[in-house]
Parts: structure tokens; C-alpha cells; sequence
């Protein structure tokens, strides 16, 4: 009997030192556990070590506080009846001072998140054209954040940021938008090259006209020096030898020019045959030409 009296204290005692030590649990960083007491929430324990009591008290749960990302994609209509679909990030935490709240109030809060994002997509796209919506991307963002944060701060949860990844419309209509992207680009570049064709054909007008003016000012250039040498030539020789006429001196020059031009003709290297008339009435049939030429040079220029 002596025995079983301390062997009782013993196993007591042992019992009392498991239940304390039991009784003592950590924390991690950036998280919160829930403790109740006969299944009431009594407080949450921050990070470190802590300490509930026996029995009475239990860590229902444990709550991270890091931020958290929630994937949705969206799929809904246009206004200009475009299906489409929007991916969407969600990056949420739960608020420290509202531990209870973000346990106890919602059963499955990434469900309950998407649900909320539904509305506001709803509520936004439907009312918009694609070019619209594609336009308007940052701004169903914001507007999915700015409704979302309303909403789930009541929840204990935060709306950090709300991101919209891409839009995806219809395989059909993407394609569509790029045959339509593809023939403007193609309608910018033919006009490009039409202006730049037009462009080489009036410089090239241009050119041609420039340079048949100048053409034409070389000729009358040559001839006005040829008639002025042929001028010089006459007065010289009528001053040597006296009564010799205009026509006499300018028979006697178109001969001699005439057998000068068949010398040089003859003494280039690449020559080829050619027929000439010698007779004197070829050379007075060229000599009458430029003499009639000189006289009605000089009625120009008297009148």
C-alpha cells in the first residue's frame, strides 16, 4: 500500500509535466495560429513561442500573412459580340488585426475571391467593344481591385494588387484582326511606293526638261559663235582683198571647212568607210544654206 501511494504522485506528476510541456507551441514568421477554448476563439497567437492551457485551450488553425496569388481566367462577351478570355491575378493577404474574420467568415476564400472577380468583369466588359477592352486593360485592373478591396476588407482580407495578364479573344477573331492589320500595313507600304515612284517620275521629267533646255541654250550657243567666227572670217578677208562679195568669201570658207572636216574624218583611228559627194554643187548647196542662215540671223538681230 506504502508502494502504490508514490508510484500514484509519480505517474501524476508525470502527467502534469506532459501536459505542461504539451501545452507549449511555436509560431512561424509571417503567421498567426487561432486559439480556442472549448471550440470559442479566444486569441491569436503571433509568431515565437507560446503557451495555451491544458485541455481547455487547442490551436484550431494556423493563418499565413504572406501575400497570396490567385489565378482566374475569365471568359466573357463584348459589346460588339467578341468572346473573349482574361486571365487574371489576384494577390491578396489576410490583414493582421483581422485574424477572426479571415478564419471564421469565409469557408473557401479563393472561391469566394473568383466569385467577386466574376461580378466585376461582368459588370465592366460586357459594356465595352474589343478595341475597347484592349485599350482599356490597366483600367479593369484598377477597376477589379477597387471593388474586390471593397468587398473582401469586411472578410479580413486585403486586395494587394490585381493584375490583367493578356486578353484572348476568339482564335477566328485574332485571326480576322491580323489579316485586317496585315492589309493596312500593306495598303501604307503601296502607298509609300507609289509616292516614291512619283517622286523619280517628276525628278525625272524634270531632268529631262532641264536638261533639253540646256541643250537647246548649248546649240544656240554654238551656232551664234559659229555665226560670229563665220562673221570675222568674211570681214577679214574682204578687208585683204578688195571687191571680193559676202557670198564669194563664204563659198570660198564652207570649201575650205568642208575639206578640213573630211581630214580630221580620215585621220581618226576608228573610221569607217564612208561616201561623200564632192562635187561643187554639193559644196555651194551647203555654203547657200549657211549664208541664207547668217542673213536671217542678221534680220533678227536688226529687228
Amino acid at each position: 500500500m506504502d508502494f502504490v501511494g508514490p508510484t500514484f504522485i509519480a505517474i501524476l506528476l508525470l502527467i502534469l509535466i506532459v501536459l505542461i510541456l504539451g501545452s507549449f507551441f511555436t509560431v512561424n514568421t509571417a503567421e498567426v495560429a487561432v486559439i480556442t477554448r472549448f471550440g470559442k476563439f479566444l486569441r491569436a497567437a503571433q509568431p515565437g513561442l507560446n503557451w495555451k492551457m491544458p485541455i481547455i485551450d487547442s490551436v484550431a488553425g494556423r493563418i499565413s500573412l504572406r501575400v497570396n496569388q490567385i489565378n482566374l481566367t475569365m471568359e466573357t462577351k463584348t459589346k460588339d459580340n467578341v468572346f473573349v478570355t482574361i486571365p487574371i491575378s489576384v494577390q491578396n493577404r489576410v490583414r493582421p488585426e483581422k485574424v477572426y474574420d479571415a478564419f471564421y467568415r469565409l469557408s473557401n476564400p479563393a472561391q469566394q475571391i473568383q466569385s467577386y472577380v466574376e461580378q466585376v468583369i461582368l459588370g465592366h466588359v460586357p459594356g465595352m467593344t474589343l478595341d475597347e477592352v484592349f485599350a482599356s486593360q490597366s483600367g479593369i485592373a484598377a477597376a477589379v481591385k477597387q471593388e474586390l478591396d471593397a468587398d473582401m476588407a469586411t472578410f479580413g482580407f486585403e486586395i494587394v494588387n490585381v493584375l490583367v495578364t493578356d486578353i484572348v479573344p476568339d482564335a477566328k477573331v485574332k485571326s480576322a484582326m491580323n489579316d485586317i492589320n496585315a492589309a493596312q500595313r500593306e495598303q501604307v507600304a503601296a502607298n509609300a511606293r507609289g509616292e516614291a515612284e512619283k517622286i523619280l517620275v517628276v525628278k525625272k521629267a524634270e531632268a529631262e526638261a532641264e536638261s533639253k533646255a540646256l541643250q537647246g541654250q548649248g546649240i544656240a550657243n554654238q551656232r551664234k559663235a559659229i555665226i560670229e567666227g563665220l562673221r570675222g572670217s568674211i570681214e577679214q578677208f574682204r578687208s585683204a582683198v578688195a571687191d571680193v562679195t559676202t557670198a564669194e568669201v563664204m563659198q570660198l570658207v564652207m570649201v575650205t571647212q568642208y575639206f578640213d572636216t573630211i581630214k580630221s574624218i580620215g585621220e581618226l583611228d576608228k573610221t569607217n568607210t564612208l561616201f561623200l559627194s564632192h562635187s561643187p554643187a554639193a559644196v555651194r548647196d551647203i555654203s547657200d544654206q549657211i549664208m541664207q542662215s547668217v542673213l536671217i540671223a542678221e534680220k533678227a538681230k536688226v529687228s
